[in-house]
C-alpha cells in the first residue's frame, strides 16, 4: 500500500511539472537564429479565436517569404489545416520583435476544426539562409 501511495504521489509530482514546463517553453531565448511562437494558453474552446506570437528570441534578423510569417497549423499527423492568406512579399523580425497572428479554428477548406492537438509553426531563416523553424502545440475542446 506504501508503495502504491508513493506511486501516486510521484505521478502526481511529475505530471505537475510536465505541466509547468510545457507552459513556460514556448519562450526560449537564444544567441544567434531563434525563433519562439506563444499563444495566451494552450487549451481552447470550440470556436475561439486563437491568438499566436511569433518573437525573434535570437540575436539575429530573420526573415520569411511572406507577410504570414511562414505560420502554418497542422493536425500532428502534418496535414495542413491552416495558412494564413498572405502577401508574397519578404518580411522581417529584428531581434525582440514580434508579431501577432489569430486563428479562428476556419480550415482552410472552410470547415471549422475539430477538437483535438494541432501544431502551429512558423519557418523563417537567418541572414545565412538557414532555415529557423519552431512549433508548439494546442489543444481544442468542445
Amino acid at each position: 500500500m506504501t508503495f502504491v501511495g508513493i506511486g501516486i504521489l510521484a505521478g502526481l509530482s511529475f505530471g505537475i511539472y510536465l505541466i509547468d514546463f510545457k507552459n513556460t517553453s514556448q519562450l526560449v531565448y537564444v544567441e544567434g537564429p531563434g525563433i519562439s511562437i506563444v499563444t495566451e494558453k494552450l487549451d481552447f474552446k470550440k470556436g475561439e479565436e486563437i491568438k499566436i506570437k511569433i518573437i525573434n528570441t535570437g540575436t539575429v534578423p530573420l526573415t520569411f517569404s511572406n507577410t504570414s510569417y511562414g505560420l502554418r497549423i497542422t493536425g500532428l499527423s502534418g496535414i495542413l489545416m491552416h495558412t494564413p492568406t498572405s502577401a508574397q512579399v519578404i518580411s522581417e523580425l529584428k531581434p525582440n520583435d514580434e508579431v501577432e497572428l489569430s486563428w479562428d479554428q476556419i480550415k482552410n477548406d472552410g470547415d471549422t476544426a475539430l477538437e483535438g492537438l494541432y501544431k502551429i509553426s512558423a519557418k523563417g531563416f537567418d541572414p545565412m539562409g538557414e532555415k529557423v523553424e519552431h512549433s508548439t502545440t494546442v489543444t481544442i475542446w468542445k
